[in-house]
Order: structure tokens, then sequence, then C-alpha cells
């Protein structure tokens, strides 16, 4: 699971990891090595131990991530669904949404 997602269980939100929070990854032998490299947010910067302790939510979110990522990769396009409004077919662009929904269920 990714030093990523601990952070933003232990933030309860997203930070921006461009200015925010900046992780570095010092591979070592071709191990990813993570680490916090700047903390620029008011919450107190966690511990190893207290991002850790979070690893279950960290990957609920992880895997809630990848479920949103796949459902909108198969969502029919903005195209399609304006073609869908001016064609008046928006039961059959639900059917296809709910077909996607459905293959990717949330936890």
């Amino acid at each position: 699971m990714s030093l990523t997602h601990k952070i933003i269980a232990y933030l309860g939100r997203t930070p921006d990891f461009r200015t925010e929070i900046i992780l570095q990854d010092n591979m070592v032998e071709g191990v990813s090595n993570p680490y916090i490299k700047e903390w620029n947010v008011a919450e107190a910067q966690p511990t190893e131990e207290q991002l850790n302790a979070l690893e279950s939510e960290a990957d609920e979110l992880e895997a809630l991530n990848q479920i949103i990522s796949n459902r909108k990769s198969e969502y029919p396009t903005i195209e399609e669904c304006v073609h869908a409004i001016l064609d008046d077919t928006l039961d059959e662009l639900q059917i296809l949404r709910t077909a996607v929904k459905e293959k990717y269920l949330k936890p």
C-alpha cells in the first residue's frame, strides 16, 4: 500500500502533493523506499508508527480509488452523454452506466 494513501487517511483529505506534502523515494537496490521529504500543512507530521496504524484504512482508500478509476475508464464519454440527451436515448445510456457500476462495485 502506498504512503500517499496513508497520508490521506491520516489527514482525512487529499493534500496537494506538489506543495503541501512532498514525497520522495530513494530506491535501495531496486526496492521502493518512499518517505516524506517536506511537510507543509498545519497538522503535525505523523510518525511512521501512526501511518502504519492506518494501513487498513489506506488499503480501503486505494481499493476505492481503483474502482473509481475503472468506472471512469468504462463510463460513456461526455460526447456519448450529449448524444444520448439529444437523441432521447437516456434509458440506454443509464443501462450502460449501471452495468459498469455493477461490474465495479464499491465496498
